[in-house]
């Protein structure tokens, strides 16, 4: 800096970095800038055709955000993914590099999360989408349904929210690509400890990072993950579309991503816990959870996932209970949270009635088993004994 500059042209360029470093952090550091400068105008032009790596403008790409999807690419198996800023802003990425645009046919799970199910009716069904909901977990109905409709997309989740199913991914992938449709899985439930979809044919892998992979309810974030030619469409898009995340958001999830298996064996053991408890409890009449072995998902489970971990969310209702039963209950928690999210390391409950599933007509909810006395625990990693204690004094007040 030339010092007989004034002084305001001093206090804007005072301090800036003018060469690179070797320093090589344990913990990457966060890259806040949003524009960066090149050497010369001639490596500026190669960074933004293509022909050579390197930072430009955030929405094009930043180093903390880079590390964090390299990161992400690594446990979920593919080439590479890309960071956005929610979850449902990574599904409606994936859709639209899926190939989900008008006059086209989405084959979709009947028990998608409640805002994944309102984002393919308010967003792509309004604009032309035919949208097709299905049980995707009968192989026989997909297979015949898919040689009826002609589908371009086909929308899974691994396991579903907040019913618990547990799809075939490897036998709908193939169903899905014999049928020349591309097949997208959210992952959010399984995370990739449990499940790498993409090494079963999955196309598209999308999360709420702001779930498990986050992991402690700082965060809001989404991912997409892929390889080859739907990478690159989807990074395309998100570079014109503006799909995100932050550089301290993407800093977030590097650090908790170091904890994420840790907290997905104690997730999982609590929450298996907690199902047998509620299993063998005189005010619940029925469990979801596809770690019992009475679940129908339970053999499904034992083949695709990598270990004995089923999920950190356990579905129950209670026997009799309709609205007013249910707040009651919840209310009367002390240890859980009344929360509208999960995969926290506290534990959080929820009443899909009303809040994940609102959207939905009370016929359309009940049509899909999701009754009134139905409520959604995700298991936190504290004491199991804690956590089943208090389950069972508000059982008692309810």
């Amino acid at each position: 800096m030339d010092k007989r500059a004034a002084l305001a042209t001093r206090a804007i360029h005072a301090g800036r970095p003018t060469e690179a470093t070797d320093l090589m952090p344990s913990s990457p550091p966060i890259h806040n800038a949003v524009t960066y400068r090149c050497a010369d105008s001639a490596t500026l032009d190669a960074i933004l055709a293509g022909r050579a790596e390197g930072f430009v403008y955030r929405r094009l790409g930043s180093p903390t955000v880079a590390c964090l999807e390299g990161a992400l690419a690594e446990l979920e198996g593919t080439e590479s993914a890309i960071a956005c800023e929610s979850g449902m802003a990574s599904l409606h990425l994936a859709l639209l590099a899926a190939g989900a645009h008008c006059r086209t046919t989405v084959l979709a799970s009947q028990y998608l999360y409640g805002g994944s199910h309102a984002l393919l009716m308010q967003v792509f069904a309004a604009q032309g989408v035919n949208v097709v909901f299905a049980d995707l977990t009968d192989m026989d109905s997909v297979s015949q349904l898919l040689s009826q409709i002609h589908a371009t997309v086909v929308v899974a989740e691994t396991i579903s929210n907040p019913l618990l199913q547990v799809c075939d991914i490897p036998r709908l992938a193939d169903l899905a690509h014999r049928a020349g449709a591309s097949l997208v899985v959210d992952n959010t439930f399984a995370t990739p400890v449990l499940y790498q979809p993409a090494l079963d044919g999955a196309d598209f892998v999308v999360h709420s990072a702001t779930k498990y992979l986050g992991g402690h309810g700082d965060v809001l974030a989404g991912v997409v993950a892929a390889s080859g030619n739907e990478l690159q469409t989807a990074r395309a898009l998100q570079q014109t579309i503006g799909h995100v995340l932050d550089p301290t958001s993407a800093w977030l999830l590097l650090r908790s991503l170091r904890t994420l298996v840790l907290r997905m064996r104690q997730h999982c053991a609590n929450a298996l816990a907690v199902a047998h408890y509620l299993s063998a409890h005189q005010h619940v009449c029925r469990v979801y959870y596809p770690g019992l072995a009475s679940s129908p998902h339970f053999v499904l489970c034992r083949r695709l996932f990598s270990s004995d971990m089923f999920g950190g969310v356990v579905s129950f209702e209670i026997r009799g209970a309709g609205r007013e039963q249910v707040f009651r209950f919840m209310d009367s928690l002390k240890l859980i949270s009344a929360a509208t999210s999960l995969g926290d390391v506290g534990s959080m409950i929820l009443y899909p009635w009303h809040s994940s599933h609102r959207s939905l007509s009370d016929d359309a909810k009940l049509a899909l088993g999701i009754g009134a006395g139905l409520v959604r625990l995700s298991v936190g990693v504290e004491d199991m004994s804690d956590i089943i204690s208090d389950l069972g004094q508000a059982l008692e007040q309810r």
